[in-house]
């Protein structure tokens, strides 16, 4: 098992060959660099890591190992780059995201200013998705606080045509045509400041998005005010029962097997972005949204004022479900029994940005 920490200062890692009960921590690799994204890649059948970090000297790097980062590529610097003609340069590498299982080497990028790149050989060059950047809407957009971000790429596990973005704080965007043309897919989430009843078809701030195990087409969603739930692939979202009273948070992970189960981790709200009453609380549902049941066994109930941001929190895809979370403190705790209890990993690392979890295939 391999659980790659993306943090303020570098990636860590943790490794662990007896069935996830003890893991080392190794790092950092690219030591004062802050990375945003990671990603494990088994599907070529052997394992392939990517990071994207910003380098206080050359900007935004991506970079790729082929040895579970005992060595990583130095000349993708340019990989991730607007075509001329384009007006933008990349600030940040948001997300990571495999392409379709029989397509190993296409890989997908998500950037800030918000956009969508594609990679056809392993990741070694991306090209703009040009049917996203032409949008009408994208001259609209407006940055959530951390940046106009494409935080979220889902690639549809029956139809690789069918793709799935998110954007803070524009929203929730599908392609049926591989990217070729996009349509605002917003319909359902409310938005505060809008009059009741009036309805947005983009602007939304969207913090992620997670794909059903069971039915492909069921899709969880965080916002900025509230959690959703659609059946219909992002066609239409419906919110699902409230957290006592807790709309704000940034993960949410849906359960790598087991159908209708999600997971969220609240914050108190907007104003104060940490753990309500300083109690950490991981809320599961085995309903798809009906209900929520707390888990805090092993996590911190006392003086624990913490934050965990979108990607910080990750499934390692086995069955039961490990699951891990990074915090801005610097801590990462995880669970092999679904979330049923919960173990320290990790403590006194910088803040941590991303985590990802994989079993390694070698």
């Amino acid at each position: 098992m391999i659980v790659l920490v993306g943090t303020t200062k570098g990636l860590f890692t943790l490794r662990s060959g007896d069935g996830r009960e003890r893991f080392e921590v190794t790092g950092p690799a690219f030591a004062g660099e802050e990375v945003y994204a990671t990603c494990i890649d088994a599907r070529s059948g052997a394992t392939r890591l990517f990071a994207g970090s910003v380098s206080n000297h050359w900007g935004p790097v991506l970079r790729r190992s082929d040895d579970l980062g005992a060595s990583w590529t130095e000349g993708e610097r340019a990989a991730l780059r607007f075509p001329e003609g384009a007006d933008a340069s990349v600030a940040r590498i948001w997300q990571l995201a495999p392409g379709p299982v029989d397509e190993p080497d296409v890989i997908y990028a998500g950037v800030e200013p918000a956009a969508l790149f594609r990679s056809d050989d392993g990741g070694r060059s991306f090209s703009l998705v040009h049917g996203l950047w032409d949008h009408p809407h994208r001259t609209q957009w407006q940055p959530g606080g951390g940046g106009l971000c494409l935080h979220t790429v889902l690639v549809h596990p029956e139809d690789p045509d069918r793709l799935l973005i998110a954007i803070s704080a524009a929203g929730v965007y599908r392609s049926e045509d591989g990217g070729s043309s996009w349509q605002a897919s917003n319909r359902g989430i409310v938005v505060g400041f809008v009059p009741e009843g009036e309805a947005l078809e983009f602007g939304q701030c969207v913090h992620k998005v997670a794909r059903d195990a069971g039915d492909p087409e069921r899709l969880y969603l965080q916002h900025h005010g509230g959690i959703y739930r659609s059946d219909d692939g992002g066609g239409a979202w419906t919110p699902m029962t409230g957290i006592a009273g807790m709309d704000f948070g940034f993960p949410v992970v849906a359960h790598p097997t087991q159908p209708s189960t999600a997971y969220l981790l609240p914050l108190e709200s907007d104003e104060y972005r940490c753990t309500p009453n300083g109690r950490c609380t991981v809320w599961r549902t085995t309903d798809a949204g009906a209900s929520w049941e707390p888990l805090t066994t092993g996590l911190p109930q006392r003086d624990a004022h913490i934050t965990v941001l979108r990607d910080g929190f990750t499934t390692d895809g086995q069955d039961p479900a490990g699951l891990y979370l990074g915090t801005r403190t610097g801590e990462v705790y995880a669970s092999i029994d679904d979330g049923d209890s919960w173990r320290l990993l990790a403590e006194h690392l910088p803040p941590v940005m991303s985590v990802r979890a994989a079993a390694i295939v070698a």
